[in-house]
């Protein structure tokens, strides 16, 4: 994965990728594929999401710490069809509908060989920079990070594992189940996704709070169980609190922060019960100044997820099941032209009526 680079050939029928060469430029270039190890399958690609990520990248060449130095495929939510398998992969033949996990862990550090996989230090994800992405023709992935789509579950649906499975991650982490009460702040697509999730591990009462009067009636239609319109203004935080606690008619067990901002932050802080949780999923500010004196003394606790490890089985079985509907999020469709390209990046950065917006090769 990732270990391909410019081809200047006409070797096979040239595979092309969507390669990000400066701020807001983007060209459909070749892209030479690396030879297929014995553990690897190459794979068509069928559809590929853009995340905010992309669209950071796209804007400033860079995401918190990672910089965009020379050029770089990108794109990592994404779906396909294996076409080539290497001489010890087993369980896969080409044919098969995959969905792919992004990244590749070392498997030999601390946290690798604790489980937690997502936090190794060495992780190579798609389109986090040095390593290339996925919106090309043709990748080659590990055969164990390509996991075998339901008859049921679409190419699009597979794509959608990896915005899902942080919501996923995240209700694990905080434990959410049927006695779980849960306030999302922020309906953007990891918000939805979160809301989701959350229902799906049983919780009894969703709330969530946006900015965003067509988010939160998107909201309302995947099924939270209110919907609380709130200010961009960090003085609003006490009058919101209530009318949160007043929606959800009960203490607040769980929250996620879906935004990750001073206000969503401190938001998230007050409306949690007294001995509840808060789950930072968004990263929107690098630093924030929050009430966390009052929040200790109500020993509410606070934990953070990055990423995810484990999580596309159970996303496949939500989606396969029917406890889980991604369809609704994918508001946009785009093939895989120059202009199309060009014109994806642009619908979503706009935001607007954009959730998801999905490319079709």
């Amino acid at each position: 994965m990732g270990k391909g680079g410019m081809s200047h050939g006409d070797d096979q029928q040239e595979n092309m990728a969507a390669w990000l060469v400066g701020i807001n430029t983007l060209k459909i270039q070749p892209f030479k594929l690396p030879e297929l190890g014995p553990y690897d399958v190459r794979i068509r690609m069928k559809a590929v999401g853009i995340c905010v990520s992309d669209v950071h990248y796209l804007k400033a060449m860079r995401v918190a710490d990672f910089i965009v130095k020379e050029p770089m495929v990108i794109g990592h939510e994404c779906a396909g069809i294996i076409e080539g398998i290497g001489s010890e992969v087993k369980h896969l033949v080409p044919g098969d509908r995959v969905a792919l996990e992004p990244g590749i862990s070392c498997w030999r550090c601390e946290s690798c060989k604790e489980g937690r996989y997502n936090l190794c230090p060495d992780m190579e994800f798609f389109a986090t920079p040095p390593v290339h992405g996925s919106l090309a023709n043709q990748v080659v992935h590990p055969a164990d990070l390509c996991f075998k789509l339901p008859e049921n579950v679409s190419l699009e649906e597979g794509a959608m594992c990896e915005p899902l499975s942080v919501g996923v991650h995240a209700c694990r982490r905080a434990n959410v189940g049927p006695e779980t009460n849960v306030l999302v702040v922020g309906a953007g697509p990891i918000g939805l996704v979160t809301l989701l999730a959350a229902r799906a591990f049983g919780a009894p009462r969703i709330v969530i709070a946006d900015v965003d009067d067509h988010r939160l009636s998107v909201a309302k239609t995947l099924g939270a169980d209110e919907i609380v319109k709130v200010s961009t203004n960090i003085q609003d935080v006490a009058e919101e609190v209530v009318q949160i606690r007043k929606a959800m008619g009960a203490g607040v067990d769980v929250t996620f922060d879906c935004a990750g901002f001073d206000k969503t932050m401190s938001t998230a802080l007050r409306a949690t019960r007294p001995g509840g949780k808060v789950c930072l999923v968004g990263m929107g500010h690098d630093a924030m100044t929050l009430p966390l004196t009052s929040a200790s003394a109500r020993e509410v606790d606070v934990i953070g997820i990055f990423r995810y490890k484990n999580t596309w089985p159970l996303c496949l079985e939500f989606l396969r099941s029917g406890k889980i509907d991604v369809k609704p999020l994918i508001t946009h469709r785009f093939g895989f032209s120059q202009k199309e390209v060009e014109e994806a990046f642009a619908t979503s950065a706009c935001g607007g009526n954009a959730i998801k917006v999905m490319f079709n090769l």
